[in-house]
């Protein structure tokens, strides 16, 4: 049931979100022991917010856009009250004295929090295998990976265990794991959403978006989270558009181009690249234009992120010190001793590889020939996408080179885990929005995502015609039995 359906059926009175709410909670009893979405679950509070919602119904009070809506939140946005840990030891006990903006819209908005999820840890991975309290699953096959670093949110919407989640994406996060778990995953333009309350991995690419099981609720929570924040500098202050409206817009004479380079990637599986082509004829069977362009720098991005994004992550990760917050090691005799053991055991191996590289390449007589380097090569990518939109409407790509792997497939190769993210990255780069919708499942009955792109701010455009890929598409009506998809 989508949000717009529940809606109605809540104003009507014919369920109550605290009957909505208790099958949700009873379905996270149920399955997550094996999916490990969550990390902490906050039934009390959910079952309250609930319970406020039908007060209010009864009452006879208007009800907000989201009301009664269970949601599940990525662990490294800022609940007040509720612990936030990052996956990571580090933040293992820390409980934010404030609320994140985003979340905090969605509270005003009415929906439901059902608790925080799962992710690699500081959110610097593609597996969920990082996490300090270990991996979530794929629900299509519990031996996979969900993705990451959003994979606990990815999982939670995929086995039912809440109606949408809130993940955030650097480099891939939302549209990776979507895509491994067959469900929908929106990466907004840069600032569009808020990032207060969002724990910094790399402030320059950070951005918080969705997961839905459908185009139309993930119109729904963007139209809730998104415009201006006086408390987030980089939050664009441009007018929020009716996003839901957008979704009924024609798709007719929209022209679509291929990105020649994502179809000669290395690595990219046969049966990724058979779906997403099948997926743009569909579109042109809609009536759109598909139109080969390039993007000459696009398969660089891989490179520019693993030095921009550790660099960034160095700085914002020098200030768990062990001094004010966080975790602290005990039995130092100095202060530098403290900073140092502290760092070594409440930092996993993942995150310190993370901060040697950034730290490296911030040094001095390094930063000229990596930092700043990337940075140029950054902005050369952003142009490449300036020029294919001066021809196209919108950009189609694979989402991920390949389905979902098995757990440790890749955990002796770290570059082998960092070119899942290869075909994601770039929007990142260009601060674009990007979408991952479900087009397929390849021959072991693992979902295949198609990713849309689109010019700053379009989101409207990208959800208009991931919409209607969708609804022509219905991919999910013929999906094969999941070990824990319901």
């Amino acid at each position: 049931m989508g949000i717009a359906e529940w809606r109605e059926q809540l104003q009507r009175g014919e369920v109550s979100a605290r009957e909505l709410t208790d099958q949700h909670l009873a379905r996270i009893e149920a399955v997550d022991p094996t999916v490990h979405a969550y990390l902490e679950v906050t039934a009390d509070q959910a079952r309250a917010a609930a319970d406020r919602i039908d007060a209010a119904r009864a009452a006879g009070e208007e009800l907000p856009p989201l009301a009664g809506v269970p949601l599940a939140i990525k662990d490294n946005l800022c609940t007040k009250g509720v612990r936030t840990t990052c996956s990571s030891r580090m933040l293992e006990n820390f409980v934010p004295p404030y609320e994140s903006t985003v979340t905090e819209r969605l509270w005003q908005s009415g929906a439901v929090m059902l608790g925080k999820t799962n992710l690699d840890e500081f959110a610097m991975g593609s597996s969920t295998e990082t996490s300090a309290f270990g991996p979530s699953r794929n629900p299509w096959d519990p031996e996979r990976v969900p993705g990451g670093s959003s994979g606990g949110s990815s999982a939670a919407v995929a086995a039912g265990e809440c109606v949408a989640s809130l993940g955030s994406d650097t480099g891939g996060s939302i549209r990776q794991p979507a895509a491994f778990c067959g469900v929908v995953g929106l990466k907004p333009t840069y600032g569009r959403v808020s990032r207060y309350g969002l724990v910094a991995f790399a402030s320059s690419l950070d951005q918080v978006g969705p997961f839905t099981q459908s185009v139309a609720d993930a119109a729904e929570i963007l139209q809730v989270i998104a415009g201006a924040d006086p408390r987030d500098s980089t939050c664009l202050k441009a007018p929020v558009p009716d996003y839901r409206a957008a979704l009924q817009q024609p798709v007719a004479g929209l022209r679509v181009g291929l990105i020649k380079e994502c179809f000669e990637a290395e690595g990219l599986d046969p049966e990724v690249k058979a779906s997403v082509m099948a997926a743009a004829e569909q579109l042109q069977s809609l009536g759109c234009e598909l139109v080969e362009v390039s993007c000459p720098r696009f398969n660089d991005g891989i490179a520019t992120y693993y030095v921009i994004a550790p660099s960034e992550a160095s700085a914002n990760l020098a200030r768990y010190d062990g001094v004010k917050y966080g975790y602290r090691a005990e039995g130092c005799g100095s202060l530098a001793e403290m900073t140092a053991r502290s760092r070594a055991e409440g930092f996993g191996d993942e995150v310190q590889r993370r901060i040697l590289i950034g730290t490296y390449a911030l040094s001095a007589g390094y930063v000229d020939a990596y930092y700043k380097k990337a940075q140029q090569v950054r902005t050369l990518i952003r142009r490449d996408f300036d020029r294919a939109f001066e021809g196209v409407d919108v950009l189609l790509t694979p989402t991920s080179p390949t389905t979902a792997f098995r757990f440790g497939a890749h955990a002796d190769d770290p570059l082998a885990m960092y070119l899942a993210d290869l075909l994601t990255i770039p929007a990142n780069m260009a601060g674009l929005p990007a979408i991952s919708v479900p087009c397929g499942f390849d021959q072991q009955g693992l979902p295949i995502g198609v990713q849309l792109i689109t010019g700053v701010l379009q989101e409207e455009r990208l959800l208009q015609v991931a919409h209607h890929y969708e609804l022509a598409a219905r991919v999910m009506e013929q999906r094969p039995t999941g070990a824990l998809v319901p």
